[in-house]
């Protein structure tokens, strides 16, 4: 029998209240909902070890009992049974980098994604600017150059052709450059006199004219003068991307900060809303910005732990450089594709050391993005001038090319190493041309930095890659793309075991977070967080992990998707 959710009785919402100190909610708990999680393969215990025939009992949101089905009724008569025969129960999964906000305004933009040349990218902007009226902005995220048959970035020639009267703003998949037409330089006051931004490049012709493409920091200066979306429209597309979340089987997720920065609080009263009003089906570990106004008043406020049970923020998310499709990631010799480029640094150290000490002071973690190896460097370097110490749990983010002389740095410093599985899988057609054969073996380099001791978390990254964490995990332990190649995976000396991979987007995902205390893994005591999904994954072949369907997922003992698949 499937369980259904019921309503919590409306008095416990009445009786809220709210700690001024530590801004966690507190209230009247509802009636304790027992339920019985019955058969399948249980990943239980602190080493998740696949397990036949247990029963858990989940009541007042933590797991109460694992053991015996006789005995599971015994202690929670009449409780609802869940049927987990032929499935696997999964500590509830997490992805430890993701952009909610990023993917909830991609579900409503004109999505290019898996576009294979400049024209099919025209085409679809074309077709979204032709339900506008005239002179509104057409946004649009997903293009790729790396699978154009060129491989060059566009020119705002083309797109200026077919959409001349609107605005158009056209995000490169991994966020890091903007591609526009004229109109949308005007609006931003960009031509051949403007200088190049801090932190970012316009990229320019032979004749020094913008081209239309804006790398980095530089991608502000349009989406800036971007008319903002109305705060209810922000919250149902919310609703919606989270609905997105737990049908992949994801129980939390780390939002590694929300662009522009000045919407961040805006994005955090909009959580607490629907914590208040039921409607959050996941946790949420939110990174604040080190660019957003506010967050001097973070710093004097402190962190902001548990509010309702499902949101926590005591992260600063830090930009170190930007990203190796668009070459920005900065690197420690020139990139092997386009001589005397070694990328862009987005700060310096000693910002980065600064923030650091300060982020310490106030109880906070620092989470550098940084992709390119002398990125990478920097950001370690700048935290041992800190003073960060492994207790601080200081995060890199992405980590994608690293020197193999920082690796044994990572695990001595206790820096997660914050990472992508999906990444590297596309990523691998053409990264060895950007690096170079020496240079490759420090990338996407999971094997060495757990070999060195290294604290490994897993995510996503989406909406640059997709929801789903099998996908990511299905990568981590092949190397290959979802047709197989290539035969044998590439690099497959760094591919990790299902349980390691597993364990990087749920035990090493809660460290992250800090929270290996309340989940994480299969025990008693912790939060009832589980991902269900059909068959036996345990036993299942490797190149079959990205076809995995989830039946359920339960967050805080409630059931927040059910395929109806039993």
């Amino acid at each position: 029998m499937r369980f259904q959710p019921v309503l919590l009785l409306a008095f416990a919402a009445l009786n809220c209240t709210m700690n001024s100190n530590s801004g966690t909610r507190t209230a009247l708990p509802p009636p304790e909902i027992s339920i019985i999680v019955r058969g399948g393969t249980v990943l239980a215990g602190p080493d998740q070890q696949a397990k036949q025939g247990l029963s858990l009992v989940l009541r007042g949101g933590k797991i109460e009992f694992i053991g015996e089905e006789a005995e599971a009724q015994r202690q929670a008569p009449g409780a609802q049974v869940l049927s987990a025969e032929g499935a696997t129960v999964l500590p509830g999964l997490t992805d430890a980098h993701a952009h909610l906000e990023t993917l909830a305004r991609y579900m409503a933009t004109v999505q290019l994604a898996g576009t294979s040349s400049l024209d099919e990218v025209i085409d679809r902007i074309a077709k979204g600017a032709e339900s506008l009226p005239s002179g509104a902005w057409v946004i649009a995220r997903g293009w790729d150059q790396n699978k154009w048959p060129q491989q060059e970035f566009p020119n705002k020639a083309a797109l200026d052709a077919r959409v001349p009267d609107h605005p158009v703003a056209a995000t490169r998949i991994d966020g890091h450059a903007l591609y526009v037409n004229s109109i949308a330089l005007r609006a931003a006051g960009i031509d051949r006199n403007t200088p190049d931004p801090p932190g970012g490049r316009i990229i320019r012709d032979a004749h020094g004219e913008p081209t239309g493409v804006l790398v980095d920091d530089a991608v502000e200066m349009v989406t800036s003068t971007i008319p903002r979306v109305d705060r209810q429209i922000r919250k149902k597309r919310l609703r919606a991307a989270l609905q997105v979340i737990v049908a992949s089987g994801l129980t939390e997720i780390h939002e590694a900060a929300v662009e522009p920065a000045v919407i961040s609080d805006e994005t955090i009263d909009i959580y607490k809303e629907l914590i208040d009003t039921g409607q959050m089906p996941i946790r949420i570990n939110f990174m604040l910005s080190r660019k957003q106004p506010s967050l001097g008043e973070w710093f004097k406020r402190g962190p902001l732990v548990g509010y309702g049970g499902k949101l926590t923020v005591r992260s600063v998310k830090v930009y170190a450089d930007g990203a190796l499709g668009s070459r920005g990631a900065a690197l420690l010799a020139p990139y092997s594709d386009e001589a005397g480029n070694t990328g862009i640094l987005t700060t310096d150290g000693d910002n980065l050391t600064a923030i650091s000490v300060e982020a310490r002071e106030h109880g906070f973690q620092i989470a550098t993005h940084a992709i390119g190896d002398r990125g990478c460097r920097l950001v370690i370097d700048s935290y041992e001038r800190a003073g960060v110490q492994p207790a601080d749990r200081f995060r890199i983010e992405h980590l994608q090319v690293i020197s193999l002389d920082d690796i044994p740095r990572l695990a001595r410093d206790g820096i997660i190493a914050s990472m992508q599985p999906a990444h590297a899988t596309s990523d691998m057609p053409w990264a060895e041309r950007r690096l170079g054969p020496d240079r490759i073996r420090g990338a996407y380099a999971w094997r060495k930095v757990l070999n060195a001791g290294g604290h490994l978390a897993f995510g996503s990254d989406f909406p640059i890659e997709s929801v789903n964490p099998f996908y990511g995990i299905y990568s981590a332990v092949t190397r290959q793309d979802q047709a197989g190649n290539p035969p044998g995976g590439w690099k497959p000396e760094e591919k990790l075991t299902l349980p390691e991979a597993i364990s990087a987007f749920t035990k090493g995902a809660a460290y992250a977070a800090f929270e290996e205390g309340s989940r994480g893994t299969i025990e008693v005591g912790k939060n009832a967080d589980l991902t269900i999904v059909e068959g036996d994954l345990m036993k299942a072949p490797p190149s079959e992990l990205f076809k995995t369907k989830v039946r359920m997922t339960i967050v805080d003992g409630k059931v927040v998707y059910d395929s109806g698949s039993k």
